[in-house]
């Protein structure tokens, strides 16, 4: 590791196959934050991670950082072939952060307070051609927003394909436009840091 070396080296990781998307959780966290600042932040809040949780990254690597939080709950929603890797729910069941699995995404609907939609990674597939893309009953459709909770936000890391009709874009509870410009900004932050000019950053547009 370079951190062990005499000479360390800064390295952004942006993104490690289907294991690890270290900046897209950050910006991730953030969106949550923002998103829940006048009700109480994020701690007490329930999160449902939706879709291919095998392998995204993104969603792996934001569980991670609810250790920092009390009292969420995790609802792994997903087909039995994309369920959660069992080294993420260790690391939750060490930290005793409470977590559900489920296939129903329905039921969980009306009492999370984000819903976190993925695409299938296909490409991380050993025979793609073979396995399909399309799961329905893991969508979030226009006629789902009438189920979630006023303050409930939808988010997706992007690309997305069928997972969330373009309709719901038009509604504010979704957040995934947001949550990409906030990925801009706490990237650069990231690079700011590694660089050491944060005060000339500060100065200029203070």
């Amino acid at each position: 590791m370079l951190n062990q070396t005499d000479r360390p080296v800064p390295v952004i990781n942006g993104g490690s196959g289907p294991d690890q998307h270290p900046t897209q959780a950050l910006l991730d966290i953030y969106t949550l934050g923002r998103s829940f600042e006048n009700i109480g932040g994020l701690d007490g809040k329930k999160i449902a991670m939706v879709g291919d949780l095998k392998r995204g990254r993104t969603v792996r690597s934001l569980s991670y950082l609810m250790k920092n939080y009390s009292g969420i709950t995790l609802y792994f929603v997903s087909p039995d072939i994309f369920r959660m890797k069992d080294d993420i729910k260790s690391f939750l069941e060490k930290h005793r952060i409470e977590f559900h699995e489920t296939d129903d995404f329905a039921s969980v609907m009306p009492h999370v307070d984000a819903i976190y939609m993925t695409r299938i990674q296909k490409e991380y597939s050993t025979a793609p051609a073979k396995e399909t893309d399309v799961y329905p009953n893991f969508y979030f459709t226009k006629e789902h927003l009438s189920v979630i909770q006023s303050h409930c936000i939808i988010m997706h890391p992007l690309p997305r394909r069928y997972e969330i009709d373009i309709e719901v874009d038009k509604d504010p509870r979704a957040a995934y436009w947001r949550q990409e410009r906030n990925g801009m900004w706490m990237r650069a932050a990231l690079i700011a840091h590694v660089f050491g000019v944060e005060d000339v950053i500060n100065a200029e547009f203070s």
